[in-house]
């Protein structure tokens, strides 16, 4: 497998269905929806955070929930994106990092061109095999199983206890 470390990177981006959810929406008899994502992304995105890496979420979806939870995670989000790569293009060249230097991690067809664009890329294990085949990094958990805990772990080879005892 490739390696990678955090000094490789300028920008990590996340897509949010499939990716920090399960990719299942649920839906209430008055036609709200909800997700399911993992707790463990959560002190992921804290510890990635200490390292002032630029950090998004880019999401197709037009639910709040994405807005939600991006909020609760203190990482900006793009939403209700349809051209992903256009998108991105846009926010590196406003924000100033290197798409060379940006691992992008996606599931399906509509993150296919953003991650083309980027320098690295990684999928969760139940990614549509497109994804996979054109991904630097085939990830060993599926989407809102902690997917963002692997990579910083498991690939960046992050000690987090390390990390969060430093101040």
């Amino acid at each position: 497998m490739k390696k990678i470390k955090l000094d490789d990177l300028d920008a990590l981006i996340f897509d949010f269905d499939g990716v920090l959810t399960n990719n299942k929406v649920h839906l209430d008899q008055n036609g709200n929806e909800w997700v399911s994502c993992s707790r463990s992304d959560g002190l992921a995105f804290d510890v990635l955070r200490k390292f002032k890496k630029h950090t998004y979420i880019i999401s197709t979806e037009k639910n709040k929930v994405v807005a939600a939870r991006a909020k609760k995670l203190k990482i900006p989000v793009l939403f209700g994106i349809q051209n992903k790569s256009k998108a991105l293009k846009k926010l590196s060249k406003k924000k100033l990092f290197n798409l060379d230097r940006t691992l992008y991690v996606g599931n399906d067809l509509n993150d296919y061109e953003a991650i083309k664009l980027c320098g690295y890329s990684a999928c969760p294990l139940d990614s549509h095999k497109k994804i996979k085949k054109i991904s630097t990094f085939n990830l060993d958990v599926k989407g809102g199983s902690g997917v963002v805990r692997y990579i910083l772990e498991e690939l960046l080879k992050l000690n987090f206890l390390k990390i969060m005892s430093s101040k």
